[in-house]
């Protein structure tokens, strides 16, 4: 190519090509250079409760590389985002960085939330992620049209997936609840034990000799507290 041409071609906005360097060269020069640019890996890890373990979503991320510095760890419902830790990694994520979950719904398992959380990652904060069971889901990857398409599709059907799982999650929770109530089990916190005077001084109210405020003084409770468990234990209030 001619220097006038090479410049022609430069103004028009094309890359030249060095002269001396084949097309495979050239192309492996770019791609080093966005490589170079890629950032910090995070990981992000959620469980539903307090009382649920994340080792194995925490293993996960070690044997991927994610440093346990960079490993934010959130102990709460995935129905929306308002979560700590994972408001504190958001504010940490720089472009180029990249966050890994083991599942899309350790993510969350709101269907909208999930899509708009997603966008908001990598069309806004231009940040990648990597969802390890699910290896469509790798936005670092390089990907043709058709790719990118099928990508959407999983990360969609994936979201409805999670939210169903919720709602499913919730339904037999609250048959659970049902079925106890009807079985008579009590649920909640268990009441504390009566005072050793309660069910003599029961009887002085039940009689009329005093009234609900002296019985309830002498327990050692509120009136409504006395009214309360003379109705459940001796069916009357």
């Amino acid at each position: 190519m001619a220097a006038g041409e090479a410049r022609g071609t430069a103004r028009h906005g094309q890359q030249a090509r060095p002269l001396g360097l084949s097309a495979a060269a050239v192309n492996a020069t770019y791609k080093g250079k966005r490589e170079n640019i890629m950032g910090n890996i995070y990981g992000y890890i959620r469980v539903s409760s307090i009382g649920q373990n994340e080792r194995r979503q925490r293993a996960a991320m070690l044997r991927r590389g994610v440093p346990a510095d960079n490993t934010y760890t959130d102990r709460q419902s995935g129905k929306d985002f308002r979560r700590p830790h994972y408001q504190a990694l958001l504010r940490r994520l720089q472009p180029g960085d990249q966050l890994c979950v083991t599942s899309i719904d350790r993510l969350g398992r709101d269907y909208r939330e999930i899509q708009r959380q997603w966008r908001f990652l990598t069309q806004e904060k231009k940040v990648d992620i990597l969802v390890f069971d699910m290896p469509l889901l790798n936005t670092r990857c390089d990907r043709d049209l058709l790719g990118v398409f099928i990508a959407d599709v999983v990360l969609q059907v994936l979201s409805f997936v999670a939210q169903n799982e919720r709602e499913n999650i919730r339904k037999r929770q609250a048959e659970g609840i049902a079925a106890a109530r009807k079985n008579g089990v009590r649920l909640g916190r268990k009441p504390n034990p009566l005072p050793e005077n309660f069910f003599r001084i029961h009887a002085l109210w039940k009689s009329g000799k005093i009234s609900a405020v002296a019985a309830a003084k002498q327990c050692g409770m509120a009136r409504s507290t006395f009214r309360y468990r003379a109705q459940t234990l001796c069916g009357q209030a």
